[in-house]
């Protein structure tokens, strides 16, 4: 039975993830159109729902029904495989990019019942099980550069490689000198030591930002969109991709976007804490500490979306120069300064 409602939650919370990444896209555009002036999607409608007077027009000039037009077009769209490419490995290559990406949430709480965390797993270094999972992805994106057997994927997937360890050394850096504050690494213990002591993003700023600069850098979003980079690679290491394939290097994105920003909310923002409220027992306390978390992660999936459409692309020499010059050091004298204080406390 135990395996039953393991299995149970786990399947509830893997599709619950996928709907807000197929969201996320409909919010990325929305939020892109308003900044630039434009309606953006309010076209889609269901049939039905869509009729009902008044609300299925403002659902639809919402945009709300777009992801049942987008999913369907992916899943069913004609897939063309070119002659080309290394057809194993080709076919390999977006499952090792998705299966990590949904693999990592097991671990992140993001809620709380009766004093319980809502974890499907806490262990001992959730952490650096969140970093050490996400980071098998760019196996993927190496993987589908090299099989494409074209010159465009070839770069990108080499330059998500470089870019993986010139940023992971910066990240892993940084959840050390937080475990110099909390003792430990297990994400829900780390949320109820913000509990009492405060948001760790007030007591630890230069530690966020090292973490949060590594984090676009991990998640290969702009302005350090490397492995994509349109204006040089045309779209990089999913250049001979398309349909379902396509679809799942998409989705495992957006599922790595959301997983990161939830991990920084637990780490920096006190996850579905806040300042001076304690949860009533029961379900209304956990459906308040989960529209804590989920209020937070909203905000932090806004941050993405800003900086994607404020800032322009980085060239490939200044991410390196910013990830070795620059944040590594960052990260290293952060860390020592936190063993000293931790020493003298």
């Amino acid at each position: 039975m135990e395996v039953f409602w393991a299995v149970l939650k786990t399947v509830c919370l893997g599709f619950s993830v996928m709907a807000m990444a197929a969201y996320l896209v409909l919010f990325e555009r929305k939020v892109c159109s308003a900044m630039q002036g434009r309606l953006g999607p309010n076209r889609v409608k269901v049939p039905l729902l869509g009729d009902i007077p008044f609300l299925g027009r403002f659902l639809t000039r919402l945009g709300i029904f777009q992801p049942f037009a987008d999913i369907p077009k992916l899943l069913f769209k004609e897939e063309i495989v070119p002659g080309h490419v290394r057809k194993f490995f080709y076919h390999l290559a977006p499952c090792l990019v998705f299966i990590p990406a949904y693999t990592t949430m097991v671990v992140i709480p993001f809620g709380q019942m009766s004093g319980a965390p809502l974890v499907l797993s806490d262990i001992d270094l959730g952490a650096f099980f969140v970093m050490a999972v996400a980071s098998m992805g760019v196996y993927g994106l190496v993987l589908a550069g090299w099989a494409s057997n074209s010159k465009y994927p070839y770069l990108g997937g080499i330059r998500a490689a470089a870019q993986l360890i010139s940023y992971e050394l910066s990240m892993a850096l940084a959840l050390l000198s937080l475990g110099l504050w909390a003792g430990n690494f297990s994400l829900v213990k780390i949320v109820a030591a913000q509990s009492s002591s405060g948001w760790w993003i007030l007591l630890q700023p230069l530690t966020a930002l090292v973490f949060l600069v590594a984090l676009f850098a991990e998640t290969n979003r702009a302005p350090f969109d490397m492995p994509e980079s349109e204006s040089d690679l045309v779209g990089g290491y999913n250049v001979e991709y398309g349909s379902l394939k396509f679809g799942m290097f998409f989705v495992g994105e957006y599922t790595n976007i959301i997983v990161g920003s939830a991990v920084f909310v637990d780490l920096f923002l006190g996850g579905w804490t806040l300042p001076g409220v304690h949860y009533p027992a029961g379900i209304w306390g956990a459906l308040a500490s989960v529209a804590v978390f989920l209020a937070k992660l909203v905000v932090m999936l806004f941050l993405f979306v800003w900086v994607r459409w404020t800032f322009p692309r980085f060239r490939y020499d200044q991410v390196m120069r910013l990830g070795w010059s620059v944040l590594l050091p960052l990260s290293a004298a952060n860390l020592i300064l936190n063993a000293a204080l931790a020493l003298i406390k």
